[in-house]
């Protein structure tokens, strides 16, 4: 079959170097694509995301068998429909189904709805409601813009001022634009966060391996919340006894709640979680593969991807066998300087080329060519993963394939995967 990726970023490079480890597909495509997919898939770089008339038409042009949507906004603009209306299968939700994304009020009220187990909240349209209600709370407290954010609208506040200045920036200020016109406000959960991916065919869901996102931009968790620094799977938080309630809590609960309201979620659903003393919640959902989380979770798929996406997309994932290694995967983001604010692109990354002669899996994130040279285009660059027989094993041979990569003001963390050493030992 032919299938088209769409997406441009680490999680879909991850996912055109796994589909193109199956024999079923003839051909790929990337749309737009990135310089790391080059040799894997023919990039399609005159046709961007958002162009949804302009993808239907190119994907029926060419006869593609399934579309795999990699990004929340064409999820949010309703690719999938598009795609459906000409009959081509499409991996991914429809847009009344990526609400679950594209609005945080509607995730928690049909949370709230199915007693699936989430954080308080309340939403508020009027920034002075909201900071009334938050000086009655008090803090710590988490502040939400209800919409698309590029995952940075979320403050977790630490003060009572800390959460008045967050409504003035999302609200007041419109720093993240229309996604601010409201906000939700919650219980700051206590726990440690897990991120679960999982496979559904709008009937049967299917979870992957659990991992752990490091989303603050410093060792120690510290400094600014980012779109991800690093994770590593499977994350041992996530006990087998944690992803049993998972699955009968929140998974199998919330595809029920999506059917129940006429809005059938197919394709991934993310769940991050909370791992709180009263088990597993709900941080938030997100219609599509988690970036980082794909780059450590597909390594250690050996089930053939197209297949299991396919059932996805036309039903009988239930007849899907799903096989994981019993390796663990370690992905380190390497990172322009000055991310997640103002950074610097157009810097030549040096060693690209030993790391490909060394075998290192290196996932090209925010990367672009220029004339011989691949350079910086992006806060996130690369993201290098690794794979080992344990998280130790794993964590070294990522580090050691991170020392062989050097652009300008290049920074990454270096702590990525320790917190699993407090659920298991050296």
């Amino acid at each position: 079959m032919d299938v088209l990726v769409i997406g441009s970023g680490g999680r879909e490079h991850t996912l055109v170097w796994k589909l193109a480890q199956s024999k079923k597909i003839d051909k790929l495509y990337a749309l737009p694509g990135n310089p790391g997919m080059n040799d894997l898939a023919e990039c399609i770089t005159d046709i961007a995301v958002e162009e949804n008339e302009k993808i239907t038409a190119f994907a029926k042009e060419k006869k593609i068998d399934l579309v795999v949507v990699g990004p929340e906004v064409p999820l949010i603009n309703g690719l999938v429909d598009d795609l459906q209306a000409i009959n081509i299968a499409a991996f991914g939700p429809t847009k009344a189904a990526a609400q679950l994304e594209g609005s945080k009020s509607f995730s928690k009220e049909i949370m709230k709805k199915y007693n699936i187990p989430t954080a308080k909240y309340e939403i508020f349209t009027d920034a002075d409601k909201a900071k009334e209600y938050i000086k009655e709370q008090g803090a710590p407290i988490v502040i939400k813009a209800d919409g698309l954010a590029a995952g940075k609208g979320v403050i977790v506040a630490e003060s009572e001022q800390q959460a008045l200045d967050a409504i003035d920036e999302i609200m007041c200020d419109k720093a993240f634009g229309a996604a601010g016109d409201s906000v939700v406000i919650e219980e700051c959960l206590i726990g440690e966060e897990a991120s679960v991916l999982a496979f559904t065919d709008g009937e049967t869901i299917v979870p992957m391996m659990p991992s752990q996102d490091h989303k603050r931009a410093f060792d120690g968790d510290k400094g600014p919340n980012t779109g991800g620094m690093g994770t590593y799977a499977p994350a041992p938080v996530a006990t087998p006894q944690i992803m049993q309630c998972v699955q009968s809590k929140i998974l199998d609960p919330m595809i029920a709640a999506m059917q129940k309201e006429g809005k059938i979620y197919k394709g991934c659903l993310y769940a991050g979680l909370m791992i709180t003393k009263d088990g597993p919640k709900v941080i938030e959902f997100n219609a599509r593969f988690g970036d980082p989380e794909t780059q450590v979770v597909l390594p250690l798929l050996e089930s053939d991807l197209a297949d299991i996406m396919m059932a996805c997309a036309n039903g009988g994932l239930k007849n899907q066998e799903i096989k994981w290694s019993n390796k663990a995967a370690v992905c380190v983001v390497l990172a322009a300087g000055g991310y997640p604010r103002q950074y610097k692109k157009g810097d030549i990354i040096n060693g690209l080329d030993i790391a490909a002669q060394k075998g290192a899996l290196v996932f090209h994130a925010g990367t672009k060519q220029t004339g011989d040279n691949i350079v910086t285009n992006g806060g996130r660059v690369l993201g290098i993963t690794a794979l080992g027989k344990d998280i130790k094993e794993a964590i070294a041979n990522a580090y050691a394939d991170v020392d062989t990569i050097k652009f300008s003001d290049m920074y990454y963390r270096k702590d990525i995967a320790q917190k699993a050493f407090k659920h298991i030992s050296l």
